[in-house]
C-alpha cells in the first residue's frame, strides 16, 4: 500500500514520446528520446536541450565591460558576515532535500518549487527598498523563482543577478527515483537564499536592481534558464552581471577548503572581479577549474553575450561523487564551507550593485 501511494504521488504530469534536440558540444546537435537522454545522466554527459531554439539569433548589447578591480565597500560587506546563520542553512537544505525528487516534471518537483517560493516570499521586507517575488512559469510542472530588490528611487535599470538551479535528478530513474540533490543543487539554492536573507535584514540599499534566480530544469539541459534569458533579452533588460552558484557544499577530505573559480564559458573580466572578491572577503583560497560545455545555467547567459561568472565547491575533479544519486544528502554537506560561498554572494551583490 505504501509503495502504491509513493508511486501515485510521482506519476508524471505529462508523458512525451517526442524526440528532443540535444546539443552535446558546440555545433553538434542530435535528436534523442527520453531513454537516450537518461543514458546521458548515467554517463555524466553534460548537454543542452535546444529543442525550442529559445536563444537562437538573440543578440545582447553589453551594458558595460567594466567591472570592479578593487573592493570599495569592505566595512559594509564584512559587517554582514556575522549574520550568516549556518544552522538556518542546514534547516533550509534539510527540508529542501527532503522532497522525494525535485525533478522538473514530477509532482514533488512542483511541490518543492512552491515551497521555495513561499520561503522567499516569507522573508521580511524593508520600507527603504522595494522587494518582490514572482513565479516564472514554464510549460512543465516546476516554475523558476525570481526575487527582486531595487532602491525606492531607481536611477538605473542595470541589473545584477545571483542565481542557482533548484531541480535535481536521479540518473537511473529521473521520474520516480529518490533524488535529494543536497549538493546538486540544493547547496547553491541554499547559498543564494541565505545571502538574500542576510541582505534583507541589513541596511544595505543597492544603486542597481539586484535579482535572485532559482532556475527550474537545469538538469534537463538548462531549460529553465534558457526561457528566462530569452524573455530578458526580448524585453531588453539591462543585465550588467550574473553570478551563478551550482554545488557549493561538498568538501573532499583529501584537499584543503578551496573556492573553485570556473574559467570556461564565463566572462573573463567579471570572473576577475569575483577573484578579487574571494581574495578580499573569504577565509579560504581559490583555484581555477574548468567545468566543460553545458555545465550549468551561466552558459545560457554567456551564449547571448551577457557577462556571467560561475563558482564551484572546489576543483571540478574533487567535486561530490554522490550527485544524481540517492546518496546526495545533507550528510555529505559541509555547511561551514558553504558559508564561504554565501560571503562571496553577499560581497558580489554589494560591490557590483554600487
Amino acid at each position: 500500500m505504501l509503495f502504491t501511494l509513493v508511486a501515485a504521488q510521482q506519476i508524471p504530469l505529462f508523458q512525451s514520446t517526442s524526440l528532443r534536440l540535444i546539443s552535446l558540444k558546440e555545433g553538434h546537435e542530435q535528436w534523442m528520446n527520453e531513454q537516450e537522454i537518461t543514458k546521458l545522466y548515467q554517463t555524466k554527459t553534460k548537454f543542452i536541450d535546444v529543442t525550442d531554439h529559445d536563444l537562437d539569433s538573440l543578440q545582447f548589447q553589453m551594458v558595460s565591460d567594466k567591472f570592479p578591480t578593487q573592493a570599495q565597500h569592505k566595512d559594509q560587506v564584512k559587517s554582514l558576515f556575522p549574520s550568516i546563520d549556518v544552522k538556518a542553512m542546514e534547516e533550509f537544505l534539510t527540508t529542501f532535500s527532503g522532497f522525494h525528487t525535485r525533478y522538473y516534471k514530477s509532482t514533488s518537483g512542483k511541490e518543492s518549487s512552491e515551497w521555495l517560493l513561499h520561503q522567499v516570499e516569507d522573508l521580511e521586507a524593508r520600507s527603504d527598498i522595494r522587494f518582490s517575488v514572482k513565479k516564472f512559469k514554464h510549460p512543465w510542472a516546476q516554475s523558476s523563482v525570481i526575487a527582486r530588490i531595487e532602491p525606492l528611487e531607481l536611477k538605473t535599470n542595470e541589473t545584477v543577478i545571483l542565481s542557482a538551479h533548484q531541480d535535481s535528478v536521479n540518473q537511473f530513474n529521473p521520474w520516480f527515483g529518490r533524488s535529494p540533490g543536497a549538493d546538486d543543487n540544493g547547496s547553491g539554492s541554499t547559498t543564494i537564499f541565505e545571502a538574500l536573507r542576510v541582505l534583507l535584514k541589513s541596511d544595505w540599499v543597492p544603486n542597481k536592481i539586484v535579482e535572485f534566480h532559482w532556475y527550474s530544469a537545469e538538469e534537463a539541459g538548462l531549460l529553465g534558464s534558457q526561457k528566462v534569458v530569452q524573455q530578458y533579452v526580448k524585453e531588453k533588460r539591462e543585465v550588467y552581471a550574473v553570478y551563478h552558484n551550482d554545488m557549493t557544499g561538498y568538501l573532499s577530505e583529501d584537499i584543503k577548503p578551496t573556492f573553485g573559480l570556473v574559467t570556461d564559458y564565463v566572462n573573463k573580466g567579471l570572473s576577475k572581479a569575483l577573484e578579487m572578491i574571494v581574495d578580499t572577503y573569504l577565509s579560504i583560497g581559490w583555484a581555477y577549474t574548468k567545468c566543460g560545455y553545458a555545465c550549468s545555467d551561466h552558459a545560457s547567459w554567456t551564449k547571448v553575450g551577457i557577462p556571467s561568472t560561475f563558482s564551484f565547491e572546489g576543483p571540478f575533479e574533487k567535486s561530490s561523487p554522490f550527485i544524481h544519486t540517492t546518496q546526495d544528502t545533507v550528510a555529505h554537506i559541509n555547511f561551514e564551507h558553504m558559508a564561504e560561498f554565501v560571503k562571496a554572494v553577499i560581497a558580489f551583490a554589494v560591490e557590483l550593485s554600487a
